[in-house]
This record gives structure tokens, sequence and C-alpha cells, in this order.
């Protein structure tokens, strides 16, 4: 499906269609399992979520979004991000009130998506970590969800903010700047 297509489908959903899901789905669900798996390859290898079950719940949270105004499937992919940013959340919570240590280890914030060496924190940190963020700067926090959660590139993460990719990169150097400095603290 082209992205005119996907945005009409999105808008079409937004309006209440059935169909509109059912024909969006398809199209979106690849793109979601990849992020996904990308973010199940950074936690520690007994995790008790999988890469699909990460995508189901995002999914089923996103049916309920019914006051979103999309706009095209970059704004979709950065809200899929919010979701599945979320979801990680819960599920780190959750399994740490279960058993102490349980939040799950993740990789710094940087382009890749291999292990740096640096010290990693639990999901529930990051999360933490970037609602201070976003008392601070929303706009630095929103690009760091769409991009480490999202996947999105500069150049989608611009197009769904409303700012030049040159802005996004300076917020996103900075954001991972802060963000380093705070969890190397609470983790030191």
């Amino acid at each position: 499906m082209a992205t005119p297509d996907l945005t009409q489908a999105l808008l079409r959903w937004r309006s209440g269609d059935p169909a509109a899901l059912e024909e969006l789905l398809p199209h979106v669900y690849d793109e979601m399992r990849r992020l996904a798996g990308g973010y199940m390859r950074r936690e520690r290898v007994d995790h008790t979520l999988q890469p699909t079950a990460l995508v189901h719940e995002a999914f089923i949270r996103l049916t309920r979004q019914r006051e979103v105004s999309w706009q095209n499937r970059a704004h979709f992919m950065a809200i899929s991000a919010r979701v599945m940013r979320r979801v990680l959340a819960d599920h780190a919570r959750r399994n740490a009130a279960l058993k102490r240590g349980g939040g799950a280890k993740i990789v710094a914030l940087d382009d890749s998506t291999e292990p740096d060496g640096s010290p990693g924190v639990t999901i529930d940190e990051l999360d933490t970590t970037l609602e201070d963020l976003a008392r601070i700067d929303p706009r630095q926090a929103r690009i760091v969800e769409m991009r480490f959660f999202g996947g999105l590139s500069i150049e989608e993460a611009a197009e769904v903010v409303g700012v030049s990719p040159a802005t996004v990169k300076r917020d996103w150097a900075l954001a991972r700047a802060w963000l380093h400095r705070e969890l190397s603290g609470r983790v030191a």
C-alpha cells in the first residue's frame, strides 16, 4: 500500500470505518513487528514479553485511540512508539513488582542496536527519565520516543514534529546527552 493509501486508511479508521482497520493492519503489522523485534534484542535473553505479544498489545491499545487525528504513516508510527513504550514500561513494572530486580536491561540511546558497553538501565528507569525530560523539553522527549521506540528516521521525526531535520538532529543529540547523564547517575 502506498503512503497516500495508508494515510487514507488511517483517516477512514479515525472516522469509524471498521474496514479501514482491516486494510491497515497488514501494512503496519510488519513494521511494528520489526520495531518490536529491535526492542526485544535490546532486552535480556530471558525476557518474558515476546515481540509478537508486544505488537499485539500495542495494536489493541491503538485501536482504542479514538481522539487521534492521524496525519500519515510517520505519525502513526510515532504514536505506535509511544504505545509500545507504555506497554514495555507497564510490563517492566509488573515484572519488578513480582520479583525484585525484575526490570529488563537495555542498551544506551544511540543509533545502533548493539550493546555499547555502557551500563544498562531498566525500561522503567528510562520511562521515568523520559517523563522528566518531557517536563523540561517536551519536543526532545518526543523525538527520543520516536527515534528510539518508533524507529523513525530523522526526516520522519521532523515531519511529525513539524521542524527541520537539522533541528531534530540537534534535539536528538542534546536529549541523548541529557538522558545519558541522568541515567548514569541512577545506575552508578
